[in-house]
């Protein structure tokens, strides 16, 4: 070999060194010398690492290693003599990716290092299995998404990347998102759901909805029962009577606790007495009544008598409103009066009472349409129920109403409610009884009177006296009193009749005088007409809507037959007339006198109303 110091060419190829040595000068003894590998490596890495660092590179994640051959076999210059020199591999090989040429003393060799382009990675995608959608669009803008698959609804994507990774995105509603996967070149493929036999698929859209309908069936058939008799039974139980039933009726009220109805209790007496005896009436031939109708303002006590007549019987009771028998179904009405009159007949000899039955029991033909026909559908029920074919033996039957005049004609015959009882407002002796009853466990004052309290009371009902006793009771708590005395009752009276108290109302000296002088003046001519109603209290605290009030007594039997005399009218005209002629006695009284002259025989009404 020639003397030359020519550094030789290293590369990496096909996982092996190459070490290939410039040309030496054209001699007529050409030999091609082949050393042993040993002795090659030894000196080609002293000779290139270390003098002339000559770096070598690993050529297998190359693209082409052809092509590389040949880059580096066209380097070398045409010579008859070469040598070549093949190593093993080093045990780590450099993974450096460059071309540079180094200069070198030797002029027929040149130093090239030859580095492949770096390959593509997955280091710098999402980590995990669910990535956001920015990072998914980012990832398909940069080729790394091969294939996503959309699910049914379109919400959520599942993806594959190019290294295999998979990862789900929930996809908002981009309108643009397809045209990007189709520009990147990504498979695009939407899931079709779960797959099965369209005979499954049936049976399954099939067994849900039987399934909830029998759940519903047998829940409301517990809580509900099978239906009995009469109703319409299955799971809704709408056809069953929403009555209240007491085996032993246990209402705490008896005909001691009714006061003021007299002539009422009298009535139902007999009835508690056949629910007792009923021999005593039977053994003469008699029948007792099938229907007793109590009829009466509101407020007197007509379910306070039903209670009463419950409680003194001892029988079983069954109670219910009028209202609850219709309902928004059609029929329901007519199989829960079946439902209410089969118990009862089970359980004779009882008593149904049935509370304001003029919301079923109007008279028939009067209107049109559905709403009318299921009333009239649950009355006529009503009525076989009461005298039908098969009769109600051992059933009384009590209703109530303030509303007589509105009932059906055939409701109110023999043989159904066989007997009206009249319950009205009580009586100045009734009143006090009221009193007596609803002034029990409340502490009373010395100078209470409920004599005077009834006579100031004229037109109360029982439910009126019973609220007038509470608001005194609240008044006597609020005043920190341990009694109620006759003040407390007085104040809760003119609470209830005018309105509470103006606390709060500036008024006037001035007007308080004018207010003192108009009420005297009633007073004052209401005193001095003879036969005229006495004066019970003068008050100038404004209360609702008036400045100040002057109380009467009415007669109680003006009230009750409400017939007036003539003197009586004109005696309410002057005490209308005394307050404004107190404060205007000349010019009102002279202008007053013509109109009273006027109007005086023709209706005197129109008097009270301009006064």
């Amino acid at each position: 070999m020639a003397s030359t110091s020519n550094t030789l060419l290293s590369s990496s190829f096909f996982g092996t060194n190459l070490h290939l040595s410039p040309p030496t000068p054209k001699t007529s003894n050409s030999t091609l010398h082949l050393l042993s590998l040993s002795k090659r490596k030894s000196q080609t890495t002293k000779s290139n690492l270390n003098n002339e660092k000559t770096n070598s590179f690993s050529l297998k994640n190359l693209p082409s290693q052809a092509t590389l051959a040949a880059l580096i076999f066209s380097s070398i210059p045409q010579t008859t003599h070469s040598a070549l020199a093949i190593d093993t591999p080093p045990s780590s090989p450099q993974q450096v990716i460059q071309a540079e040429a180094i200069k070198s003393s030797s002029p027929f060799s040149q130093n090239l290092n030859l580095t492949a382009p770096k390959p593509q990675t997955s280091s710098d995608l999402p980590d995990g299995n669910q990535w956001r959608y920015s990072e998914f669009l980012n990832a398909v803008k940069k080729g790394k998404v091969e294939r996503v698959r959309f699910s049914k609804d379109g919400g959520v994507l599942q993806l594959s990347a190019v290294d295999g990774r998979r990862a789900s995105v929930i996809v908002p509603n981009d309108p643009d998102l397809i045209d990007i996967l189709a520009m990147n070149g990504v498979d695009i493929s939407v899931s079709e759901g779960e797959t099965g036999n369209g005979l499954f698929n049936f049976i399954g859209n099939l067994l849900f909805p039987v399934l909830a309908f029998a759940g519903l069936f047998f829940l409301f058939r517990g809580q509900g029962g099978s239906g009995g008799p009469g109703g319409l039974g299955g799971p809704m139980d709408f056809g069953r009577s929403k009555s209240k039933f007491q085996e032993v009726p246990e209402t705490g009220v008896t005909f001691a606790d009714v006061a003021g109805a007299d002539q009422a209790k009298l009535e139902l007496q007999e009835v508690v007495d056949f629910l007792k005896n009923p021999d005593k009436y039977t053994a003469l031939g008699a029948k007792i009544p099938k229907g007793c109708l109590l009829v009466g303002p509101p407020g007197t006590g007509k379910t306070l008598l039903a209670r009463a007549v419950a409680g003194e019987a001892g029988t079983p009771f069954f109670s219910c409103a009028a209202s609850e028998f219709v309902e928004l179904f059609v029929g329901v009405g007519a199989s829960r009066v079946r439902d209410l009159f089969e118990k009862a007949k089970a359980k004779a000899p009882c008593i149904v009472f049935i509370d304001e039955i003029d919301a079923v029991g109007r008279q028939r033909g009067a209107g049109m349409g559905g709403g009318n026909d299921e009333r009239e559908q649950t009355i006529n029920q009503l009525l076989t129920e009461m005298d039908g074919f098969s009769g109600n033996s051992g059933v009384i039957v009590l209703a109530a109403t303030n509303r007589p005049d509105v009932l059906d004609s055939a409701l109110l015959r023999p043989g159904r409610f066989d007997r009206q009882v009249t319950v009205d407002r009580p009586d100045v002796a009734g009143r006090v009884k009221i009193l007596q009853v609803h002034s029990r466990g409340k502490s009373l004052a010395k100078d209470v009177d409920f004599e005077k309290v009834a006579r100031r009371t004229p037109g109360f009902t029982g439910a009126d006296l019973q609220n007038l006793m509470n608001e005194a009771a609240i008044l006597a708590a609020r005043r920190d009193l341990k009694e109620i005395s006759k003040d407390e009752i007085s104040d809760a009276l003119e609470r209830i009749i005018a309105g509470p108290e103006k606390k709060n109302a500036v008024v006037s000296e001035e007007k308080k005088k004018l207010v003192a002088y108009h009420e005297a003046g009633h007073a004052l001519v209401g005193a001095l007409m003879p036969e005229y109603d006495p004066v019970a209290k003068i008050s100038i605290i404004p209360r609702g809507q008036a400045g100040g009030l002057t109380f009467f007594a009415p007669s109680e039997e003006r009230l009750e037959s409400g017939l007036y005399s003539r003197s009586y009218l004109e005696n309410q005209m002057a005490v209308a007339l005394g307050g404004r002629f107190v404060l205007y006695p000349s010019v009102y009284l002279a202008i007053k006198c013509v109109i009273v002259r006027i109007f005086v025989h023709l209706k005197p009404v129109y008097l009270l109303k301009f006064c």
